[in-house]
């Protein structure tokens, strides 16, 4: 089970404009901007990755407000577990497990999921966070890394799981998001 005192959330390249161009864009941004304010009201830790941002553009506007003041970390690897700067930035977040949302799922999300699960790492991948050009390609990566012990959750059910219980201090700040 997730819990708050365990985990954190990390988004992946949600940038440019091949944000634009992945299957059903508008509900990825809007839901991967729910996950990073419910973190926020949550006080989970959040990580940014951008794929060499000076080529493919930086994160699109509503989701670079949402984490605001947090930094991206620029990578050129694929999985965000090939840059040095994310590996510090995941051990000093001091939790268990990781949440990802981002793009395009069976490119940096997939290499990302399984670079943590090699690290020891937990690691759910938000379905309903993550999208690629090609619904089968997102629907084979899933399959692969279900495969390899990364775990499947959706937006509410990641949140109403780290809550745990409708007396919960955050409850009715996080079901105003999911409303």
């Amino acid at each position: 089970m997730l819990r708050q005192d365990n985990t954190g959330l990390i988004i992946v390249d949600i940038q440019g404009k091949l944000a634009t161009l992945v299957q059903n864009s508008d509900q990825l941004i809007d839901n991967a901007v729910t996950m990073v304010k419910a973190a926020r009201i949550l006080g989970i830790p959040t990580l940014w990755l951008e794929q060499i941002p000076d080529k493919l553009g930086r994160t699109v506007d509503p989701l670079r407000d949402a984490l605001d003041p947090l930094e991206p970390i620029a990578k050129t690897s694929f999985g965000g577990c090939g840059e040095p700067r994310f590996i510090e930035a995941v051990e000093n977040a001091n939790v268990d497990n990781w949440l990802i949302c981002g793009i395009e799922t069976h490119i940096c999300v997939y290499q990302t999921a399984l670079g943590l699960i090699h690290h020891g790492y937990g690691v759910e991948v938000v379905t309903d966070g993550t999208s690629s050009r090609d619904p089968d390609s997102k629907a084979m990566a899933l399959a692969k890394m279900s495969a390899n012990g990364v775990g499947m959750t959706g937006v509410e059910m990641a949140l109403y799981e780290l809550m745990g219980d409708c007396q919960a201090s955050e409850f009715r700040d996080v079901l105003t998001l999911i409303k």
